[in-house]
C-alpha cells in the first residue's frame, strides 16, 4: 500500500528518541528516518520560545516542536538545559496515567476484579422478592454485617487510601497483597503475604469508615464534557476553584484500556481535591470499572452522571435514563460503593420530562443506596438550556437530601447569584457553564465584587490556556492542532461574556443574549464577536497561521442561548 502524505512527512519514533540505527517498525516503516529531509518539508516555526523548554529545560518532542529553533543546536541536536532539569527530575506533575501493563492487562481480560464479581455474584442469586431488588440485593454478607455500623473502628482513622499506579507504570498490588477479606476466614490465613502487615491486610474496609468527602460550601467546578480538560481545570484552579472534576468518561471504554478515555482521569498536581466521573448503564461495567480505578488511580471521590441529556447516552440507558430505570440504578449504586474506598457521588437532573419532577422521589433512595452527596442540575432532560433553572425546587430537594450533602448546579453567572443559590440550603454550588464564558467568577465569588476585567487580561489567560495545552498534549504540529480546536471550542462559550463597564445594569444573565456591540479597543470587541472566523483569528495570534482548509464548528450546543 502507498503511504499517504501526512506519514510520509512524519518523523519516525525511532529517530526522535536517537535510535535511528534501529528502526522499531523494521523495514517496512513509512515514516522519515533523514532529519534534514523532514526539517526541509517542516512547516515553519510559530514562534521563538518554546514553553516546556523555558518552564523544564527539555522539550521532548525535539526536532518535531514547533517551536524547535529554541532548543536545537548544531546539527539538529536538542539542547538541554541541565539546571532547569535537574529541578524537574523525578517530579510528576500529572497522575493516574496508563501504563502500557495495565493497558495489556486489560485488553488481555486478565484484571482481577474480585469485589466486583462478587457483588455480581450476589445479584444473580435468586432473592425472595423474585430477584427484582430489594434493600439489601446483591450486598456481600461483610457489607450486610456492618449496614448498622456507626463509629469507625478505633485505631483505623479515615481509612486506607486506594493504590495508586506509580508513574513508572509499575502493576498494581499483586493478588497475595490485596486485602485478604474478613477477620477470620479461611482464606485470610491461607494466604501468604510480604512485608509489614497493615490493618488494611487484616480488618475489611468498613463503609462507615470510608474517607469522607468535606466539601461543604466549596465552589465546585462542574465536570464538562470537551471543555472540562486538564488545561482548563488549571486555569480555574488558579482564580479559586475548590473541587474539580476530570470530564464524563464512559466505562466500558475505561476497562477496554482505550488511552483516549483513560486520558479524562489525567489529575494535575495543582488539583487538591479530584473526582472523575463515570458514565454506564448496567451493574456489571459500572462496578468493575469502580474497583479498576479504586486500584490504580488517585482520586477523592468518583461521581456517577446521572444528567447526561445527549440522545446517544440516553438510548443506552445512561445519563439521565437512570432516573427512569430504578433497579438498575440502585445495583450500580450500590454495587460501585461496596468496591471503592473513596466516597460515591451521583449527579442528577430535576427529572426527564419538562414538567414532571422525580428528583424529590429519588434522593431519598440514593442516599439509602449508600451515596456521600447529591448534586442537582435543576433542569429536566427535555428542558436541556432553554428554560432558567429552577432553584425554588432545589432548595426543596435540599431539605429533603439531609443530612446527605446536596449541590445545585444552574445559571450562576455572577456572586449575587452564587449568595441567593446558597440561601436555598444547599450544601454548595456547582458552576458550570458560567466558569466557561467567566473563569475568573470564582475569584468574583469568594472576593464579593464585579470584576472589570480588562482585554488584555483576558488575553493573557488565553496564552495561559494555550501554554498548559502545549504541555498537556504536545508541541509538535499534532499537539499544536489539538490546543487550537480546545482553544476554540472554549472561545465559543468565552465570547458572551459582556464587560461590566459596558452593562447598563448588573449583574449579566447567563441566558441573556446580548445586542453586537463594540467593545473598548479592538481586541474586547474581537472577543466579543459570535463569528468563527474571528475565534480563528484569536487562536492564530496565539498559536500561528491555520494549516490549509481548516474548518472548526462547535462541538456543543450548550454554547446557545435560550
Amino acid at each position: 500500500m502507498k503511504p499517504n502524505c501526512y506519514e510520509q512527512s512524519r518523523l519516525c519514533l525511532s529517530v526522535m528518541q536517537g535510535c535511528a540505527e534501529k528502526c522499531y517498525f523494521g523495514p517496512r516503516c513509512r515514516f522519515l528516518h533523514d532529519i534534514g529531509e523532514y526539517m526541509a518539508a517542516k512547516p515553519a516555526d510559530l514562534g521563538r520560545s518554546c514553553v516546556l523548554f523555558e518552564t523544564f529545560g527539555k522539550c521532548i518532542y525535539g526536532v518535531t516542536c514547533r517551536f524547535a529553533q529554541a532548543h536545537l543546536g548544531d546539527g539538529y541536536q536538542n539542547i538541554v538545559n541541565g539546571d532547569l532539569a535537574k529541578q524537574w527530575e523525578g517530579k510528576s506533575l500529572v497522575r493516574n496515567n496508563l501504563s502500557k501493563d495495565l493497558q495489556h492487562q486489560l485488553r488481555k481480560k486478565k484484571f482481577s476484579f474480585k469485589k466486583a464479581d462478587a457483588y455480581l455474584r450476589g445479584l444473580a442469586k435468586p432473592h425472595g422478592n423474585g430477584g427484582k431488588g430489594g434493600k439489601a440485593m446483591g450486598l456481600p454478607t461483610e457489607e450486610q454485617e456492618v449496614s448498622n455500623c456507626t463509629t469507625p473502628q478505633e485505631g483505623l482513622g479515615d481509612g486506607p487510601k486506594c493504590a495508586v499506579l506509580s508513574e513508572q507504570g509499575e502493576d498494581p498490588k499483586p493478588d497475595a497483597l490485596q486485602s485478604p477479606g474478613p477477620t477470620g476466614s479461611k482464606e485470610a490465613s491461607s494466604i501468604k503475604t510480604v512485608g509489614p502487615v497493615t490493618d488494611e491486610d487484616i480488618i475489611k474496609l468498613r463503609s462507615c469508615e470510608k474517607r469522607k468527602l468535606e466539601i461543604q460550601g466549596k465552589l465546585y467546578l462542574a465536570p464538562l464534557t470537551t471543555c472540562g480538560n486538564l488545561p482548563f481545570r488549571r486555569i480555574c484552579k488558579r482564580f479559586g476553584a475548590d473541587v474539580t472534576c476530570g470530564e464524563m468518561a464512559v466505562c466500558t471504554n475505561l476497562l477496554q484500556g482505550q488511552s483516549s478515555e483513560w486520558a479524562l482521569l489525567k489529575r494535575h498536581h495543582t488539583e487538591d481535591i479530584f473526582g472523575v466521573q463515570l458514565e454506564g448503564a448496567f451493574p456489571d461495567t459500572m462496578t468493575k470499572c469502580a474497583e479498576l480505578l479504586n486500584q490504580t488511580i488517585e482520586v477523592d471521590f468518583v461521581d456517577i452522571n446521572v444528567g447526561c441529556p445527549i440522545d446517544l447516552v440516553y438510548k443506552k440507558g445512561g445519563g439521565c435514563a437512570l432516573m427512569t430505570r430504578s433497579n438498575k440504578f440502585e445495583q450500580i449504586v450500590r454495587g460501585m460503593n461496596s468496591v471503592l474506598d473513596v466516597p460515591l457521588t451521583v449527579k442528577i437532573r430535576t427529572g426527564v420530562q419538562e414538567k414532571i419532577n422525580v428528583a424529590h422521589k429519588i434522593i431519598p433512595k440514593i442516599r439509602e443506596w449508600g451515596a456521600s452527596m447529591v448534586t442537582l442540575h435543576g433542569r429536566s432532560r427535555e428542558q436541556r438550556y432553554t428554560r432558567s433553572a429552577d432553584w425554588d425546587y432545589i432548595a426543596e430537594c435540599a431539605k429533603i437530601a439531609s443530612p446527605m450533602p446536596l449541590f445545585g448546579n444552574g445559571d450562576i453567572l455572577s456572586y449575587e447569584d452564587a449568595n441567593r443559590a446558597m440561601q436555598s440550603g444547599v450544601s454548595g454550588i456547582m458552576i458550570a457553564r458560567g466558569a466557561l464564558i467567566k473563569p475568573w467568577l470564582f475569584t468574583e465569588i469568594k472576593e464579593q465584587r464585579h470584576w472589570d476585567i480588562s482585554s488584555g487580561e483576558r488575553f493573557g489567560i488565553l496564552r495561559d490556556f494555550t501554554n498548559y495545552g502545549l504541555e498537556h498534549w504536545g508541541s509538535d504540529t499534532q499537539g499544536v492542532e489539538k490546543t487550537r480546536k480546545f482553544l476554540l471550542e472554549w472561545l465559543s462559550f468565552l465570547c458572551r461574556y459582556i464587560p461590566v463597564g459596558l452593562l447598563e445594569h448588573l449583574p449579566q444573565k447567563i441566558n441573556e443574549r446580548p445586542p453586537y456591540y463594540m467593545g473598548r479597543d479592538y481586541l474586547e470587541t474581537l472577543m466579543a464577536s459570535q463569528n468563527v472566523d474571528d475565534w480563528i483569528k484569536i487562536s492564530e495570534l496565539l498559536l500561528g497561521p491555520v494549516p490549509p482548509s481548516f474548518t472548526f464548528l462547535p462541538k456543543h450546543k450548550a454554547n446557545s442561548y435560550r
